[in-house]
């Protein structure tokens, strides 16, 4: 499983260096947020291949932390692109709400949808793997 786990990380980060690339290239981005989005999914990825390298669960949950903290700055970009669409003036949770639907009605590009949702499987079967290692 750390196996999979590792190879949706390189998923993510292939489809992650896209999107930078595009969005650097367009100057759409918000420098430090996507910079520091980067450097602490890097951080998590390279910790994660420590802890699949020497099967030491406290590198495991190092990387979930470090892509905790780095998918917190995931979702302000999400947010931000959200409320562009017509969000600025809804909650949090609604401005979510609203962030899933344009993924779904595909207001929203599809290689982004994709980084968001799929943010998702690399966070839950890290944590997974966390877990059963922990408890093993």
């Amino acid at each position: 499983m750390s196996y999979f786990v590792l190879v949706a990380w390189l998923v993510q980060v292939a489809v992650g260096v896209f999107l930078m690339t595009g969005w650097f290239r367009h100057g759409r981005a918000h420098p430090r947020v996507v910079i520091t989005h980067v450097v602490l999914s890097a951080i998590g990825l390279g910790t994660w291949v420590t802890y699949v390298l020497t099967d030491q669960v406290l590198y495991a949950w190092a990387a979930l932390v470090m892509i905790t903290i780095g998918n917190a700055f995931g979702d302000n970009m999400l947010l931000r692109r959200t409320r562009r669409l017509g969000g600025s003036h809804l909650s949090m949770v609604n401005t979510y709400k609203l962030a899933l639907r344009s993924i779904f009605n595909g207001r929203l590009p599809f290689r982004v949808g994709f980084h968001a949702l799929f943010a998702g499987v690399v966070y839950f079967s890290t944590l997974a793997v966390c877990i059963a290692a922990t408890v093993a």
